[in-house]
């Protein structure tokens, strides 16, 4: 099964199978920091699991409200941090994050690309529109997901 590896000081994403590297990513954490107190907006480090996988087959620019995909004419949610193209949801697999998924961190594009690169995000780790609908394709739920300093 691919894996996926979080560097929070490299602001990159690595995806394996095995030992062999696939694919590596520029990403974006929180400009808050690292931590997994709720409504902290840092980004938490530690084990995780994909624990679904929303917006399959949508288009590039497509923007999330609560996970549900807004129609062309929706007005935008009253926030600059976007979810946007593909939602990749984090599950918490150690003691200390077990709350990731109320938490609601995820993988996903946003229209800050410029800012992909630095800390910039709200605690999700943000990716360009088109290195997260790739990564999307590349892995399954339940995919392990490793985020460290």
């Amino acid at each position: 099964m691919k894996n996926v590896h979080i560097s929070i000081r490299d602001q990159r994403l690595t995806l394996k199978e095995g030992e062999t590297l696939i694919r590596t990513y520029p990403v974006s954490t929180s400009r808050f920091g690292i931590g997994t107190e709720e409504g902290s907006m840092k980004t938490p480090i530690g084990r995780f699991r994909v624990a679904e996988k929303i917006g399959d087959g949508l288009p590039s620019d497509t923007v999330f409200q609560s996970r549900v995909p807004l129609k062309a004419d929706d007005p935008l949610p009253p926030t600059g941090d976007l979810v946007m193209s593909r939602i990749l949801w984090l599950d918490g697999l150690d003691e200390h994050n077990t709350n990731t998924r109320e938490r609601f961190i995820y993988i996903h594009g946003t229209k800050h690309e410029d800012k992909i690169g630095n800390p910039a995000s709200h605690g999700c780790v943000r990716m360009r529109n088109a290195d997260v609908i790739e990564l999307f394709d590349l892995v399954d739920v339940g995919a392990p997901v490793v985020i460290e300093e």
